[in-house]
């Protein structure tokens, strides 16, 4: 079984479908790690992110992978441990116009399929519903009101990087979120949007497990109407 869930930055997405995952005993994906991941290394090559033909060329040397370390996701590239880096502002403020890139998709989009093949996963980004997997068993589409987006966005990267964001501010953060907003829902490839089959899960005014209660409720929903048919 595949489960999809989809929705912008800071709408709890990635700690939501781990928990998901946790609690139905399937396997966790976080596709932006491998967005991120791309964006990390085209940085450290000192490559020219606004040239379309620099990354098609560094992305089919591509060499992703995902190891379990103490029952943590760890994600590397090529013997390189980058899970903590991936998450650093310099990659943060970049990914989303990288991702625009239609062949860098194209090929990301495939290894997330290879990693679907024959599994129960929960796949997490910004279209798995959409387009990676449009076939996909459930989806769920999270949103949250932008001002509590921003301050979880705040918050995170306060906690994470103290010393990279010291003159980072909440106004700073919102306007962060709605820019990235406005190139993933506007981008001509894969933009960001609800599926028509997906189900709408507002996520402001609920704690982690409160959603995760809400979408196994909605999973159990969905099952007792197919056994009716």
């Amino acid at each position: 079984m595949i489960i999809t869930i989809d929705g912008p930055v800071a709408t709890g997405k990635s700690t939501i479908a781990k928990k998901l995952a946790e609690e139905l005993g399937y396997i966790f994906f976080d596709t932006g790690a491998m967005y991120r991941a791309f964006t990390w290394l085209a940085i450290q090559k000192n490559y020219d992110l606004n040239n379309p033909e620099d990354l098609e060329k560094l992305i089919n040397g591509f060499a992703f992978n995902i190891k379990n370390k103490k029952g943590e996701r760890h994600y590397f590239i090529d013997q390189e441990d980058i899970t903590q880096a991936i998450r650093a502002e310099a990659v943060t403020s970049r990914v989303s116009a990288v991702s625009a890139n239609p062949e860098i998709r194209e090929k990301l989009v495939s290894m997330q399929r290879n990693f679907a093949s024959g599994v129960n996963a929960v796949f997490e980004g910004r279209d798995m519903g959409t387009v990676v997997f449009p076939n996909a068993d459930m989806k769920i589409f999270l949103t949250a009101r932008p001002e509590v987006r921003a301050k979880r966005r705040f918050d995170e990267l306060k906690a994470k990087f103290p010393n990279e964001t010291q003159n980072l501010t909440l106004e700073m953060a919102l306007e962060d979120l709605n820019r990235r907003d406005n190139t993933d829902s506007t981008r001509v490839h894969s933009p960001l949007k609800q599926a028509e089959d997906a189900i709408l899960v507002d996520t402001s005014d609920l704690n982690i497990d409160g959603v995760v209660i809400k979408i196994l409720e909605i999973k159990d929903s969905l099952k007792a109407k197919k056994s009716l048919k």
